[in-house]
């Protein structure tokens, strides 16, 4: 009988322990695993085709794939629509590449930044956390909405829709706008 106790016992501890692991969300129907690297689980979402056409086209795959770690707020298909039309075929153009590497490098903050970090950057800066990108820039984020938006060197605001999703090599942060340099 105090076998079966302990293992009843034991089988409850195990379930609980793993309801609490934290889980990383769903992105684009595809599941992400902080076992791979942000390109691996990029391409499976279908809501960056658009993200992971231009890394390829900027040839920051190997990069993106590396150990890292890397911060990248990636923007969604819908946010790339958002750009003018002809903006995405012009700017995957062999002739565009710096300017194209430009704009996903100012996607990019090097180290893994959480959630929880942007906010204690932001409670001991005035409510707003500022990062200098990959690319050499700043961008701006600070709590509205309900959640965090995202401001770019322009002054263009967009929103983090997806926080803390964990890659092997970093942090992905899913937003709903391109930002631009």
């Amino acid at each position: 009988m105090t076998l079966m106790i302990r293992g009843a016992m034991m089988a409850v501890a195990l379930s609980v322990g793993a309801a609490a692991a934290p889980r990383n969300p769903m992105v684009g129907g595809a599941a992400m695993y902080p076992t791979k690297t942000i390109v691996e689980n990029a391409s499976q979402s279908k809501d960056h085709t658009t993200l992971v056409a231009a890394v390829k086209a900027a040839g920051l795959v190997d990069t993106l794939s590396g150990p890292g770690s890397f911060t990248v707020f990636a923007p969604t298909n819908a946010a790339f629509a958002k750009l003018p039309t002809g903006t995405v075929d012009t700017l995957v153009q062999p002739e565009n590449k710096d300017k194209l590497t430009s704009i996903l490098t100012y996607h990019v903050i090097p180290g893994r930044i959480t959630a929880k970090d942007i906010a204690a950057k932001a409670k001991a800066n005035g409510g707003t956390a500022t990062y200098t990108t990959v690319q050499g820039e700043p961008i701006m984020l600070k709590k509205a909405m309900g959640g965090w938006a995202i401001m770019d060197g322009k002054g263009d605001t967009g929103r983090i829709t997806t926080a803390d999703v964990m890659q092997s090599n970093g942090v992905v942060h899913v937003i709903d706008t391109v930002m631009m340099p």
